[in-house]
């Protein structure tokens, strides 16, 4: 993994795969100076959106696609739209549109975009070129950097998917400034969750600049943005398939995707569950003598100072927990193994806790 700094607003990072590998590139007016039409292998491309993104963006990114046949889907904006019918519409739209084998799918949105569009990519006779253009800060720090590409199952989250790299990922922290204010609280969960697993200076940092960044300082938010591709870039490329140290990457994630699932993917924004899903985690850790108290609640704290809920939903049970976080992908053979903290900043997978503990705190967490 290299890191090249070109300007306090701007960053390169590369995504070190072997054959595989791919530049992400991090700051402001990225989509314009990049030349993403370089990264196009053929003569197609099927731009993926959705409604609100298209309105933004489709305009600017298909005039820097040049000669290029360019179509385009514009999808509906939602997390309960990540499902197989969209998938569909999308497969569709490349046959209706005769779209080959050197055919490039770029993903202009947030996670939900990008997630379905490079698994649609990686579908897609048996697999096509694409590109990320994550518009979210969620996007930006986290679903489009690692190749992993899904879409949703009403018994489950993400669970039909595959592992699939793109060929670049274009990050214009232009775009957050059309983001509105609880989509960049629910991107923040995310950038924290780095500090808490592998990064606890970074944490630090986040605790002494979270006034810069609500400002929308452009050299903040690049630095944010960047320091959390570079956590995540060194994870994916020791990990790429997640055979071991990538699932820290899910610290949170086993509470919150029971929240989703419980919600039907209609209720609470991905980064929102997961905050709730890291202070649980957080706890059970504190329970387990790896986080003291006085961290656990720094961890609670600075998920609170971006509004983001510290607690599950009112109307969900423990019974809920139970049955949902069952079904996640880190259970293997009827085991469930979370994520937690041996301290901040180092994370563990594990199924080495007490059941009697977990339990505790997931009755507890209601009132937290």
């Amino acid at each position: 993994m290299s890191e090249q700094n070109n300007s306090p607003s701007t960053a390169q990072i590369n995504v070190e795969l072997e054959d595989r590998s791919y530049p992400i590139f991090i700051g402001s007016g990225q989509l314009a100076a990049v030349g993403i039409s370089r990264f196009v292998q053929g003569k197609k491309v099927l731009i993926v959106t959705n409604t609100t993104v298209a309105k933004l963006y489709l305009s600017a990114l298909e005039s820097e696609l040049g000669d290029k046949q360019v179509d385009s889907i514009i999808l509906q904006d939602g997390e309960q739209f990540k499902n197989l019918d969209t998938l569909n519409s999308i497969l569709t739209k490349l046959l209706d549109s005769q779209h080959d084998r050197k055919t490039t799918l770029i993903a202009l949105g947030g996670g939900v975009v990008g997630d379905i569009t490079g698994f649609a990519a990686a579908c897609y006779q048996r697999g096509v070129p694409f590109i990320q253009v994550p518009t979210t800060l969620l996007s930006q720090v986290d679903s489009s950097v690692g190749g992993k590409t899904a879409v949703n199952h009403p018994l489950g989250k993400n669970m039909i998917g595959a592992f699939y790299q793109p060929q670049a990922v274009v990050i214009d922290t232009d775009s957050l400034a059309t983001l509105p204010e609880r989509e960049f609280s629910a991107g923040m969960a995310e950038v924290i969750k780095y500090g808490l697993i592998a990064d606890a200076e970074f944490f630090d940092w986040l605790e002494q600049n979270s006034s810069a960044l609500k400002q929308g300082d452009q050299a903040a938010l690049t630095y944010a943005i960047e320091r959390s591709c570079l956590n995540k870039a060194k994870v994916v490329s020791a990990d790429e398939t997640e055979q071991g140290i990538r699932a820290i990457l899910n610290l949170g994630h086993t509470f919150g995707h029971a929240i989703e699932t419980f919600q039907n993917y209609s209720g609470w924004l991905h980064g929102e569950a997961v905050a709730a899903g890291m202070v649980m985690a957080s706890k059970l850790s504190l329970m387990m003598g790896g986080l003291s108290q006085s961290e656990f609640d720094r961890v609670k704290n600075l998920i609170k100072i971006w509004s983001l809920p510290v607690a599950p939903p009112s109307d969900m049970t423990a019974e809920d927990f139970n049955k949902l976080m069952y079904r996640d992908k880190k259970v293997l053979d009827g085991e469930l193994r979370l994520v937690l903290l041996r301290a901040l900043g180092d994370a563990e997978v594990t199924s080495d806790y007490s059941v009697e503990s977990l339990q505790t705190v997931i009755s507890s967490s209601f009132s937290e």
